[in-house]
């Protein structure tokens, strides 16, 4: 049986009689001389020991676990569609209003929480983990959802308590932006404890909805912040 062995100088390898095993002798590329390892430091990788039950015919009776693996139905992805086509059309639709009641923009942050919350998670989670599904994916995106809406509130208070604006209609560029680098943060760690992402994934989820809800905002004249 022949002996695998590789030359340390140039590496190279290949195959040689065992009877030379424990010898030493010239590498056939480069001449450098090598010890050929004996028989007795081979490794030998066995396969695992079946100590399961077995059937009459000696085959192991049990199965392997499966990941069940959780992949976004045709139903799902028209349910998303849908709600962002909604919300397209409610924001332009309460952009031709007049004046738009207070209530309208914390019921669309909730509003919009789900699908986006939902979506989000599925192509920031970990692929590789057991993903979460049925009525405990449910109740997730539930908490989650009313805990984005309320990231919202964080907005409005940043700038009345904090940097001493009247409103949010008032908030120069860089106040926005320290505003908003206040709600990822808190987003993150709102999308870490929820759906136990890693940092990376909390902050593109948290980061979608964010997003998705400023846009949309904007969309529907909803003053956020001064463009002057």
């Amino acid at each position: 049986m022949a002996i695998r062995v590789t030359c340390e100088k140039c590496l190279t390898r290949f195959n040689v009689s065992d009877k030379f095993a424990g010898k030493k002798g010239p590498c056939p590329k480069c001449k450098a001389t090598i010890q050929i390892p004996d028989k007795t430091e081979e490794v030998v990788v066995h396969a695992p020991a079946d100590d399961g039950p077995k059937d009459a015919t000696g085959k192991s009776v049990l199965k392997p676990i499966m990941r069940e693996e959780v992949r976004v139905t045709k139903l799902g992805i028209f349910a998303v569609a849908g709600s962002i086509v909604a919300a397209i059309i409610a924001a332009v639709v309460i952009r031709s209003m007049e004046s738009v009641p207070g209530w309208i923009p914390p019921l669309g942050a909730l509003l919009l929480a789900p699908p986006l919350v939902w979506s989000g998670y599925t192509f920031a989670r970990e692929q590789e983990l057991e993903p979460f599904y049925g009525r405990e994916l449910q109740a997730r995106v539930a908490i989650c959802s009313v805990l984005f809406a309320l990231l919202w509130a964080l907005y409005a208070f940043v700038p009345a308590y904090v940097m001493d604006y009247d409103s949010v209609a008032e908030m120069p560029i860089g106040a926005v932006l320290v505003a908003l680098a206040a709600m990822l943060a808190v987003g993150t760690l709102i999308s870490v404890t929820t759906f136990e992402l890693e940092t990376g994934g909390g902050v593109v989820h948290a980061g979608f909805y964010i997003v998705g809800t400023l846009l949309l905002a904007m969309l529907a004249g909803i003053p956020l912040f001064a463009w002057a």
